[in-house]
């Protein structure tokens, strides 16, 4: 078999050609799921991937996959993308470096004529980031995590349907969801961390994914004067909502290095310099990568939160609505991104995803498996996210490579 490598300059070229939809005077890219921006770029993704001759179809959830025809149309495709979509003031390369070194690797197989076996499918997944409506949407309803409907009544922080956006863009397609069936699906993507830049690792193999549990908090108390209630009388919910973010912090250091806890969002109302609020709502993150250790923060934390709203003044709501078990990804998978960083002579090492991808949807449904290259600082979901452009190479090189095994010559 011929040897391939891919363009790292178009590569590169088109990371910076890409970043202008939706680009900000910060040098990062707004590009929520559905607006104008994300049209622009889907309308060019279409251009890019029809020049070469591959077909492109967009199921109802708007979910793109361009299509490279392989000997055997009766096998189903090898696919590999990420996602368009950005949060607000994200970076260059979140989501988006996965789907043009996809988009690089059938140019690269096009113009040296070569064909595999199996089809292949590049695939842009809609509405990734969580920014506008629930995260991993499009992944999530092809996978048949979500319910089709249920996505499409999502609803935008102002009251916009994620179905009349998606109607309004042009991008309502009419292949059903859940969608076919994949022959394996591989994503690259930033790691969004430190730890290959630490280690001095040019490509990470993602062998699987830290659970994830999400909570809504809601701390009702007594809204009242801050200069003349005294303190043995105040029911003050941003006190409670203090003793339960510690716990929740103090839990996941007892559960340290791979236990987690984030509070990212937080809502004090009337959020006035001089009133003790009313009440307190904010969100708790919790992960870990494995899975009896996972359940037992989840008891842990409830067990804890009882405690406190017990011995306060104050009234404690503790909503849990998101849970992601565990996940180990496809061996053989694993195996081939393994097989092509050892081949290609690039410093690799084993690493666990912390955040959540459309790998771990389309996980349910397609042996699947992730490859992670550095980012500058581990800095991800903000303006000054940065990678090499050689490692952005190398990342695509290993796609590549593993594409190919996967998908036969």
């Amino acid at each position: 078999m011929q040897r391939l490598s891919v363009n790292g300059n178009r590569l590169w070229g088109t990371l910076m050609e890409t970043a202008r939809f939706g680009g900000t005077p910060g040098g990062g890219i707004t590009r929520l799921p559905v607006t104008d921006a994300d049209r622009e770029v889907r309308d060019w993704l279409v251009a890019a991937c029809k020049a070469i001759g591959c077909s492109v179809a967009v199921d109802e959830m708007g979910n793109m996959f361009a299509r490279r025809e392989g000997l055997d149309a009766s096998l189903p495709p090898i696919s590999f993308g990420s996602h368009l979509d950005t949060q607000h003031a994200g970076g260059k390369f979140d989501g988006t470096t996965g789907v043009l070194s996809g988009l690089e690797i059938l140019r690269t197989l096009h113009e040296a004529g070569y064909r595999t076996r199996a089809p292949l499918e590049l695939v842009n997944w809609t509405a990734e980031e969580g920014a506008r409506f629930p995260p991993l949407l499009g992944a999530g309803v092809f996978a048949g995590a979500y319910e089709r409907d249920w996505a499409y009544n999502s609803q935008d922080p102002e009251g916009i349907r994620f179905l009349d956006e998606l109607e309004r863009v042009g991008y309502r397609g009419s292949l059903g969801t859940p969608g076919h069936k994949l022959g394996a699906y591989f994503e690259i993507h930033i790691e969004q961390g430190p730890i290959l830049e630490v280690e001095d690792k040019t490509i990470g193999v993602v062998v699987g994914a830290r659970g994830q549990l999400w909570y809504d908090v809601v701390v009702a108390g007594l809204q009242g004067h801050a200069g003349t209630t005294p303190m043995a009388m105040r029911k003050d919910p941003m006190a409670t909502f203090a003793r339960i973010a510690q716990s929740a912090f103090d839990l996941a250091w007892t559960y340290s290095p791979e236990g987690l806890a984030t509070i990212g969002h937080v809502e004090v109302i009337p959020n006035s310099r001089n009133v003790i609020p009313g009440a307190v709502s904010f969100t708790i993150d919790l992960r870990h990568s494995d899975k009896s250790l996972l359940h037992r923060m989840d008891s842990e934390l409830v067990a804890l939160v009882d405690k406190i709203a017990g011995g306060s003044e104050t009234s404690v709501e503790l909503k849990k609505f998101w849970t992601v078990e565990p996940m180990d990804f496809d061996s053989k998978c694993v195996a081939a991104v393994r097989n092509a960083a050892e081949k290609l002579g690039y410093n690799h090492m084993d690493i666990v995803t912390g955040p959540g991808h459309d790998a771990l949807q389309v996980a349910r449904v397609a042996p699947t498996a992730m490859i992670f290259i550095p980012c500058e600082h581990g800095v991800s979901h903000n303006e000054a996210e940065n990678v090499k452009p050689e490692h952005v190479t190398a990342g695509a090189n290993v796609l590549l490579n593993a594409v190919l095994e996967c998908a036969g010559s």
